[in-house]
This record gives C-alpha cells, sequence and structure tokens, in this order.
C-alpha cells in the first residue's frame, strides 16, 4: 500500500463528505419552500454514499463516494395556514418534509467526518 493510496482514501472522503454538507445545506435553505417546479413542495434530499470499488479481486476498497442523491420519502407536513396561497380547501399547507434536528445531525457528523479525512490528508 503506497503513500498515494492512502491519499487517494482521504481524499474522497473528503469530497463525499462535501458533498453531503452541500445536501444538507440545501434541505436546510428550502426548509419552508411550498411551491417548487416539479409541484407541491420541497422534497428533502438525502446523499447516498458507498465504497468506491478499487482493482478487481483485490477485496479493498478504494474511499468514498456519492452514488446518488435521492428525495426522502417521508410524506411532507400539514400544517393549518388558511391565508397561505398553498393552503388546500381546507386550509392545510403541505409543508418540505424536513427537520431541522435531523439535518443539524447530519450536518455534525459530515463536518466531523470531513475534518477526520482533513487530519488523515495531512499526516501523511
Amino acid at each position: 500500500m503506497s503513500l498515494f493510496y492512502g491519499l487517494q482514501i482521504s481524499a474522497s472522503g473528503l469530497t463525499a463528505q462535501r458533498m453531503v454538507m452541500d445536501v444538507v445545506s440545501n434541505n436546510i435553505a428550502n426548509s419552508s419552500t411550498t411551491r417548487t417546479s416539479e409541484g407541491g413542495p420541497f422534497k428533502r434530499k438525502m446523499a447516498v454514499l458507498m465504497e468506491r470499488s478499487s482493482e478487481p479481486g483485490t477485496g479493498i476498497g478504494s474511499g468514498l463516494k456519492v452514488s446518488n442523491i435521492i428525495d426522502d420519502i417521508t410524506p411532507p407536513k400539514m400544517v393549518y395556514n388558511p391565508g397561505h396561497p398553498d393552503a388546500n380547501k381546507d386550509g392545510y399547507v403541505a409543508m418540505p418534509n424536513v427537520e431541522m434536528v435531523r439535518e443539524m445531525v447530519d450536518l455534525a457528523i459530515a463536518s466531523k467526518s470531513y475534518q477526520a479525512n482533513a487530519t488523515a490528508f495531512n499526516e501523511k
């Protein structure tokens, strides 16, 4: 295992965790968006992480990557606000399925993972 192999693993972790932080930031920024171009409220996004494959047959991974960004299928929160322009006939507004506590926990985890990869990268 070479020095560059270790650097590659840490660099892939930095890239993947930065993408996770970008996704979480987007969720927070759109936490009150009730109307999107797709119709309906903003849907929370999630980054799907997976191990990057290495040389076939070696059994050793070569880091981490974001394989996909998917929508959270949790239904929107219905909030009673009859004066809102997006309220339905009963006065309820479909709000994004973004929970700030979950987003802050995800952001803290991604930030700590990013810091750990940066430390490992700098120690090599």
